[in-house]
């Protein structure tokens, strides 16, 4: 499943509105949100479940949002002390709850030497136990601060990037998101980025409501499909207004009927790479998992491969289609002569109406 809209990172379930799971679906819905990432585990522990009792809070919560239409998603704190039963953890929690997706939360416990080993074998054991789910990567915002973490062992087995746009201290978070997905476009394997922003109180600096609606215009003027918020814990909590903000945020789910994704599979089937570039901005950008080209030359030369020798002869369809505003994800699939494709996964960011960013994943060939 993919992710567009607004969603919030859940830590403790019985701090956001008391527990009471009713009222945090009213707020879901007075705030148009699409998801919620949960608490799951933290190490080799499950969290959110009371050990005394027995009793599961993530389930209730989980039950009642999936029932009205919101993606839940778990996430897991990793202490990257023992991959194996911190994995077990996580895809039990997954199973139990019937969850939509995963995030691997891994921060400074993986700047030692040794852990890069530690994310791989994680991550296999994900990857071995559920290998349809969606799954992300959340950690720090500029990997140029972080070069010991190991992004490449925790990224080759996710869907998506979901850096931790905190600019906490200080009050830009345009031009830190900015610089945020620059330095991961050079970080393989690229992923799509939902950036997840702060709107939480630190040793008396919080981000104003200008910070939040700056972020929020910023997300979107990118082509950001999604984007998180951490945490609902503190944002509901102690800063009212901010979450009105966010509640009051206007992001419109459905693109158009005729767009630039009906355009672009219109095109390839034409087989008109000059069609097809003339889709992208000058400086347009194509990113798979191996590499990311730049300028619709270079664009339009590996569709002209792709048409030789990856796909020839190629019919492609449209599966399903999301977003608004700036960014677009699609689902397709192509029937070739050298074999089929069954999961086209793309995500278009626009800029004037032509894809100034694209990402795309697929695999059976």
């Amino acid at each position: 499943m993919t992710l567009t809209g607004k969603g919030f990172f859940i830590w403790q379930i019985r701090y956001c509105n008391g527990g009471d799971i009713n009222s945090i679906l009213y707020d879901v819905r007075k705030a148009n949100l699409t998801h919620v990432l949960i608490k799951i585990a933290d190490g080799v522990n499950k969290f959110n479940f009371d050990r005394e009792s027995n009793f599961d809070l993530a389930k209730p919560l989980t039950d009642l949002l999936q029932s009205n239409g919101i993606q839940v998603w778990g996430w897991h704190y990793l202490r990257g002390t023992d991959p194996v039963n911190e994995a077990r953890v996580s895809y039990e929690r997954i199973l139990e709850l019937g969850l939509d997706g995963f995030v691997a939360n891994a921060e400074y416990e993986f700047k030692t030497p040794g852990k890069d080993l530690v994310a791989k074998k994680f991550m296999e054991e994900m990857r071995e136990a559920l290998p349809d789910l969606p799954m992300a990567l959340s950690s720090y915002r500029f990997p140029s601060y972080h070069p010991q973490f190991p992004y490449k062992e925790f990224l080759d087995y996710c869907d998506y990037n979901m850096p931790q746009i905190y600019w906490q201290g200080a009050h830009n978070p345009a031009g830190q998101l900015t610089r945020s997905i620059s330095e991961y476009q050079d970080i393989e394997p690229n992923r799509p980025i939902i950036p997840t922003g702060s709107v939480y109180a630190y040793d008396g600096w919080e981000p104003t409501v200008e910070d939040v609606q700056a972020y929020l215009e910023a997300v979107t003027e990118l082509g950001i499909p999604a984007t998180n918020f951490w945490s609902w814990d503190n944002c509901r909590n102690i800063l009212p207004n901010q979450w009105n903000v966010i509640r009051d945020y206007e992001w419109v789910d459905a693109p158009e009927e005729n767009d630039v994704t009906d355009e672009l599979i219109e095109a390839l089937n034409s087989y008109d790479v000059l069609k097809i570039g003339s889709l992208y901005t000058q400086d347009g950008v194509h990113i798979n998992a191996n590499r990311t080209i730049q300028g619709t030359e270079r664009i339009m030369s590996w569709y002209q491969t792709c048409f030789d020798q990856i796909l020839p002869g190629a019919e492609f369809k449209l599966t399903n289609k999301t977003g608004s505003r700036n960014s677009r994800h699609f689902n397709w699939e192509a029937t070739s002569n050298e074999g089929q494709v069954f999961n086209g996964k793309d995500t278009l960011g626009l800029r004037d109406g032509k894809i100034s960013y694209h990402f795309t994943h697929f695999a059976g060939v």
